[in-house]
C-alpha cells in the first residue's frame, strides 16, 4: 500500500513513515501543498493523509483542487484544528475521514486500511488487519482496531491494545519480543529493552479471567494460549 502524507512537521512525518514501513505501508512525505498535488497527479497513492496547516496553502484548498481535478484517492484529514466547522467543511469538500491530533498510530493504520479496502471495493484482507476469528472470546475489528470480548468492547490503554492485537493475529503461536516491541512502540525512538515486558505484565492483569492466557516464552517471546 502507498500513502501520500502531506504534513509540514518533519518529526511527525518520520514517526509515521517509520511505523508504517514496518507494517508494509510505503509513505511518501510532502511538506508543501503544491508539491503534494503534483505528486498526487503523477503517482496516485492508495490513501492521502492531509494536514490542514501547510506553509504554502491551506490543506482544504489542496483538497478542493484535487477533487476539482477528479483525483478520487481517499483522504484522511489529520490536524490539530479540531473545530466542528473545520470537520464539516473538510468532509463537504471531499475528505473521507477526519482524525484530530494527537492520534494513535494503530487507530490511524486501521482507518487507512479500511479506506483503502473500501476504495477498491474489496472485502477485508486476511492477516493481522482483517477481522480476526474469535479466540477465547477475543476478536479484533479490522476497521476500527477495537478489541471485543464476547461481543463487548474491551477497554485497554493503547500499548496494551497494540500488544493484544499483535498476539491475536497469531493465536497459539509465539511472536518474537523484538517484533512486538516494534509494533507496540512504533511511535517511540528510544525504547528500553524490557519495555514490552512491562506492557505484557499490565495486559496479563487486564485480560478477562475466562479469555486467553498470555504466556511468556523465555528467549522466544509471547503467545496467547487457551485457558487450561
Amino acid at each position: 500500500m502507498k500513502l501520500l502524507f502531506v504534513e509540514d512537521n518533519q518529526a511527525l512525518q518520520t514517526t509515521v513513515a517509520r511505523s508504517f514501513e514496518r507494517r508494509g505501508i510505503h509513505v511518501h512525505g510532502c511538506v508543501e501543498g503544491r508539491l503534494a498535488l503534483e505528486r498526487w497527479r503523477a503517482h496516485p497513492p492508495d490513501v492521502v493523509l492531509l494536514d490542514l496547516s501547510l506553509p504554502d496553502m491551506d490543506g482544504l484548498e489542496l483538497l478542493s483542487a484535487a477533487r476539482a481535478e477528479r483525483l478520487v484517492t481517499p483522504v484522511i484529514i489529520l490536524t490539530a484544528r479540531g473545530t466542528v466547522g473545520d470537520r464539516i467543511l473538510g468532509l463537504n469538500i471531499g475528505a473521507d475521514d477526519y482524525l484530530p491530533k494527537p492520534f494513535d498510530l494503530d487507530e490511524l493504520e486501521a482507518r487507512v486500511r479500511a479506506l483503502a479496502r473500501r476504495s477498491r471495493g474489496a472485502p477485508a484482507a486476511t492477516g493481522a488487519t482483517a477481522d480476526t476469528e474469535a479466540f477465547c472470546g477475543l476478536r479484533v475489528d479490522a476497521d476500527s482496531g477495537a478489541i471485543y470480548h464476547l461481543g463487548l468492547p474491551l477497554d485497554l490503554p493503547p500499548r496494551e491494545a497494540a500488544l493484544l492485537r499483535a498476539l491475536l493475529a497469531r493465536p497459539g503461536q509465539a511472536v518474537a519480543k523484538e517484533r512486538l516491541t516494534d509494533l507496540v512502540f512504533a511511535d517511540t525512538v528510544d525504547v528500553q529493552p524490557d519495555a514490552v515486558e512491562v506492557v505484557a505484565y499490565r495486559l496479563r492483569r487486564r485480560l478477562p479471567a475466562d479469555s486467553a492466557r498470555l504466556v511468556t516464552l523465555r528467549g522466544l517471546g509471547y503467545l496467547l494460549k487457551a485457558p487450561d
